[in-house]
């Protein structure tokens, strides 16, 4: 149990973190964690333009800076990897019920946010992937 509470923990600072760097680009955020039984939204957002953006958050953590470092450099795995065909289906089934519960029919898009953080040295490096689907 000691490990999945310990996740939920880095999940939802990811959460944190993420809604931290979009709201520094103009966004508002609309929601966190929207869920149904067949699928959640971590955040949706929307920009200046009018946009709505479904964000998914994929968060790791790493025992010092250094070995972030050492990850990112070796460009070994990667958060965003997590992001596949299940989950986006996932992610698809969600988006329509949002946009049919809100009777939204303008643009929108589906978002990848990747942090990997070093949570005791306070310490964290975001990567914005657009537009991840058509």
């Amino acid at each position: 149990m000691a490990d999945k509470k310990r996740n939920r923990e880095i999940g939802n600072l990811g959460e944190t973190i993420a809604c931290d760097f979009l709201k520094n680009k103009g966004f508002s955020i609309l929601e966190r964690n929207y869920w149904r039984k067949w699928g959640e939204l971590d955040i949706v957002a929307r920009e200046t333009s009018g946009k709505v953006h479904f964000i998914e958050v994929k968060t790791v953590s790493h025992e010092t800076k250094a070995d972030l470092d050492r990850e990112v450099t070796r460009a070994t795995w990667r958060p965003e990897e997590q992001v596949h065909q299940f989950k986006l289906h996932q992610i698809h089934k969600a988006v329509e019920t949002w946009l049919a519960e809100h009777n939204y029919q303008d643009d929108w898009q589906i978002d990848v946010i990747a942090v990997r953080v070093v949570p005791h040295e306070k310490h964290g490096v975001v990567k914005y992937i657009e537009n991840i689907t058509v």
